[in-house]
């Protein structure tokens, strides 16, 4: 059953850029390498040989990835989505109820997920945590150290 994550189209293009270039590229400069490796003589005892065959089976891999990424991608339609309430892409402003500490997360794919960039993922404890949250309620997060109560104190787009 396929697994759609939501994007913007510049991220999809950008994710499509990539693919695009580990399957040229990525694919070029590996077959370089064993052909290289190759030419230094007796495949058997060839350990650089061996570690250019590995190195091409975690392309070949990552490429395989990136293509169900992309088969299962959908563009998200921004105007479709309520502003009102915390959803993928919100920004919101939280405040934990306990230590006063505020923090701003944008909500994105589990891909975009970057925590020094302030991008936490959708599917992430505090992601589900925030989803559908309005201006003013209060979210209860399973986290490591255990629950935490977060008022959402502001949203944007």
């Amino acid at each position: 059953m396929a697994n759609f994550q939501y994007y913007t189209a510049e991220t999809l293009e950008k994710l499509k850029a990539e693919l695009h270039h580990l399957k040229i590229q990525g694919r070029s400069d590996m077959a370089k390498q064993i052909a290289e490796a190759r030419d230094k003589g007796d495949l058997s005892e060839n350990a650089e040989y061996d570690a250019a065959k590995d190195a091409q089976g975690h392309l070949e891999l990552k490429i395989s990835k990136m293509e169900t990424v992309i088969s299962n991608a959908r563009v998200l339609d921004e105007s479709t989505i309520d502003v009102t309430k915390v959803s993928i892409y919100s920004i919101v402003k939280i405040k934990n109820t306990k230590t006063g500490m505020e923090v701003t997360y944008t909500i994105v794919s589990e891909e975009e997920a970057d925590l020094r960039a302030g991008k936490i993922s959708v599917s992430s404890p505090f992601g589900k945590g925030l989803l559908g949250k309005q201006v003013g309620e209060k979210a209860e997060i399973q986290a490591p150290a255990g629950t935490m109560e977060f008022e959402v104190m502001s949203l944007a787009r």
